[in-house]
């Protein structure tokens, strides 16, 4: 499970998503920080993708903690602390020494573990 929480990483401190076929399902849901929901691998590509080529280009993350439980034997959730590298909205609004919580829901499908469902929060009092 950890490993598709760094594939996740690491494919957003690149930008492109390009590996996330390979630790994604594809009814993949994404819920951002404003409370969007986007279905579907193809559709939550094209918003990653477009978010990563405009304000959050160059914007990476890295770990602070990592919590894995297991709801069944084959569905566990991860809660994972990220810390952002600085970035700024379209709307001037900064955000600086950021920490955000993000859940990861991550089942095993064919004996593969893939990611199904992140949402991610920023965490208050920056």
């Amino acid at each position: 499970m950890k490993n598709v929480v760094l594939a996740f990483q690491d494919d957003f401190n690149e930008g492109g998503f390009k590996k996330a076929k390979f630790y994604t399902t594809k009814d993949w849901v994404h819920i951002n920080p404003g409370g969007g929901i986007t279905k579907g691998r193809d559709e939550v590509l094209k918003e990653v993708r477009t978010v990563h080529q405009s304000f959050l280009k160059g914007v990476s993350l890295i770990i602070e903690s990592i919590t894995i439980r297991f709801l069944i034997p084959t569905v566990a959730i991860a809660n994972v602390v990220h810390k952002s590298s600085d970035y700024e909205l379209p709307q001037g609004v900064k955000h600086q020494n950021e920490r955000q919580m993000k859940t990861y829901i991550i089942v095993k499908r064919q004996n593969k573990w893939l990611l199904t469902l992140d949402q991610n929060t920023v965490i208050a009092g920056n």
